[in-house]
């Protein structure tokens, strides 16, 4: 009966919204199959009168929308609701080392338009915001500039490389790239795009995004990113977990061999730095297996259920790096008379962490995230 509580001290405002969210998550479930309000009764706990007032101010607001008539056993047929997925939608952005990503989702989560473009991630700070800007602001242009995207855009969910603050919307100092250490990029970027913008790590987006299409069969997975560099975003009993401070996280500066070489962060033998390194070298095998190793750490310390990998370098090579995680982790596994934790590539591909930063902006409204 997840609809009839919101938690201590909730307010009647927030109680209703909660409520609300919960009743719009189900209608996005259901497609476009769609659902009758008895059913949404039946799921959340709610009285039919309730959701009968929360479906017709979803209905007013143009979210929802009737999908037409289901038998019933007994009386008349059921009005059956639905979706609305065009009636708003939402940006994400993803700012790596070298490149730009940003798409345009309905409320399903559904593509309506990307572009990709080269991005600087050591240039000066205003001037590589201005930049992820204009492709923001192309981007809109390139879905029909004054259209439904624009009139019903919600705001820009920005993914970008650790550490920062979620909270607060501030970068930390991102490894190999101090001058951006303490840089309010969320509401720089608002003010330069006139919308809200909500700020997290690459990591914590893909993963927020996984949960939130129920892409994964699990309440907890690590979601393991190879790219530019390495991190990790962790979804634990069905929530992203961000840490006292928002920066759990931080799985490629684990530090696995005492006198390797430097890491960007200042330590020594950083699995980033070791991971990095081999795949400089074409030893993919190797680098692989060092995945695995703090794969195998990972699941030792949270006891996940399901390790997924993502991020360009990994997928270029995803039945290498499955192979080699997975050895790992059953080694591990057989050592320590535990049950082996599968692995797989993520779904999505390369636009899981940009698809996710968009749901940075969406899960609220379904009482995600």
């Amino acid at each position: 009966m997840s609809g009839t509580t919101a938690g201590p001290g909730a307010n009647l405002s927030a109680l209703r919204g909660h409520n609300a969210a919960l009743v719009l998550r189900l209608l996005r479930d259901a497609g476009e199959e769609g659902v009758s309000r008895l059913e949404l009764a039946d799921r959340t706990g709610l009285t039919p009168q309730a959701v009968s007032k929360i479906t017709a101010r979803l209905r007013a607001e143009r979210l929802a929308a009737e999908a037409g008539r289901r038998a019933s056993t007994g009386g008349k047929p059921r009005t059956v609701l639905r979706l609305v997925p065009d009636a708003r939608h939402a940006i994400g952005l993803h700012l790596d080392r070298d490149e730009l990503t940003a798409v345009l989702v309905d409320l399903a989560g559904t593509p309506v338009a990307l572009r990709t473009a080269r991005f600087d991630f050591g240039a000066e700070a205003e001037r590589a915001l201005t930049a992820a800007a204009s492709e923001v602001k192309a981007l809109i242009a390139d879905a029909g500039g004054g259209g439904p995207a624009a009139a019903g855009l919600l705001g820009v969910g920005v993914a970008a490389p650790g550490p920062l603050d979620h909270g607060s919307g501030v970068l930390h100092r991102v490894t190999g790239f101090p001058q951006w250490d303490g840089l309010p990029l969320r509401d720089a970027l608002a003010r330069l795009l006139g919308l809200p913008v909500v700020l997290d790590k690459d990591t914590n987006a893909a993963a927020l995004g996984l949960a939130a299409r129920a892409a994964v069969p699990v309440d907890s997975f690590a979601y393991l990113h190879l790219g530019t560099g390495l991190g990790a975003g962790l979804v634990i009993d069905g929530g992203v977990y961000r840490g006292a401070r928002t920066d759990a996280g931080e799985f490629g500066h684990q530090v696995v061999q005492l006198d390797g070489p430097r890491c960007g962060c200042g330590n020594y033998g950083c699995l980033e730095a070791l991971c990095l390194a081999a795949v400089a070298r074409g030893a993919q095998e190797q680098a692989a297996r060092l995945l695995g190793v703090g794969a195998a750490n990972l699941v030792r310390l949270l006891d996940i259920d399901r390790v997924l990998l993502g991020g360009r370098i990994a997928l270029a090579a995803p039945e290498s790096y499955v192979r080699g995680v997975a050895a790992v982790l059953a080694e591990d596994a057989a050592r320590t008379n535990r049950p082996t934790v599968p692995v797989d590539v993520v779904r999505g591909g390369t636009r899981a962490v940009v698809e996710g930063a968009a749901q940075l902006v969406l899960a609220p409204l379904f009482a995600l995230g």
